[in-house]
């Protein structure tokens, strides 16, 4: 049997459902930022367990949120618009019994979609570590935060489902418009593009790590919208998934030109120019 840490901020609307996908679990934990809507009194109706604490970043909430005291050694660590499936439960109930106690997490992979299609070819980061053996994490950056394993990595073969647009285009684009202002401040700042290495981008063992390299060595580009779009809709075949992989493509070029424009302007505003 496993735990489950359901990370949460006015999710009244995808809740239930995820609920209803980890319903095979005596321990469930609604980790909520301090909702608005009908959130804690949903979970709290469906038998799981909450707690509450004011939103300070990604990385922070996280790493809060695994010191609950879980029922069990092992934590699947879901968004509220996250899914399951039936064959993954089935996949880590014939795992863990079995797995090594050098290993501390697993990779599992995510299928994005966006109007009823899997965004199949256009998902730019299909893999997240969501499995993980209590006590052996740690997570940095404030927006799109990274797992740090104390351990190994191992990956499992069947997916979750993750409902992206669920709330509608509007929600996605102020969401990432939030995202792209943390973004472009830690571009500005120069906190991460300056630790950019190439061996470590293309030959990295640890799969984060390269990741992390690889996304250093990006920001660096001139022209990176166009490149992320070209990037997404030729070499990773966006077009391959149709209406939804073109839109998708281009509302991620779309976000990555305001973490350009806001880091201009933050760096303008350093200098005492004119906006």
């Amino acid at each position: 049997m496993i735990s489950i840490l359901i990370l949460t901020r006015n999710e009244e609307q995808d809740l239930p459902a995820c609920l209803d996908s980890v319903a095979f679990s005596d321990d469930v934990h609604v980790f909520d930022s301090n909702s608005t809507d009908r959130t804690q009194e949903i979970a709290r109706a469906r038998g799981a367990k909450v707690t509450t604490r004011a939103f300070d970043n990604y990385a922070a909430q996280r790493n809060a949120a695994m010191q609950l005291p879980f029922a069990h050694p092992w934590v699947l660590v879901l968004d509220a618009d996250e899914r399951p499936t039936p064959a993954l439960i089935d996949e880590i109930a014939r795992t863990l019994p079995t797995v090594a106690q050098t290993t501390a997490a697993f990779r599992i992979r995510r299928r994005d979609f966006l109007w009823g299609t899997w965004l199949q070819h256009a998902q730019l980061s299909p893999f997240y570590v969501r499995l993980i053996r209590v006590g052996h994490v740690h997570y940095t950056r404030d927006v799109n935060e990274v797992a740090e394993i104390a351990g190994d990595i191992a990956e499992l073969t069947q997916p979750f489902d993750h409902m992206p647009f669920s709330k509608g285009i509007s929600h996605w684009v102020a969401k990432h418009n939030h995202y792209s202002t943390r973004e472009a401040e830690l571009l500005a700042s120069r906190k991460f593009v300056s630790d950019a290495s190439l061996r470590q981008a293309l030959f990295g063992t640890d799969f984060h790590s390269r990741r992390i390299a690889q996304k250093a060595i990006f920001y660096k580009l001139p022209g990176r919208p166009v490149i992320k779009w070209l990037y997404m809709m030729f070499f990773r075949g966006a077009a391959l998934d149709g209406h939804a992989g073109i839109m998708y493509a281009t509302l991620q070029a779309i976000y990555e030109y305001l973490i350009e424009i806001k880091s201009r302007e933050i760096l303008r505003k350093r200098a005492g120019k004119t906006l």
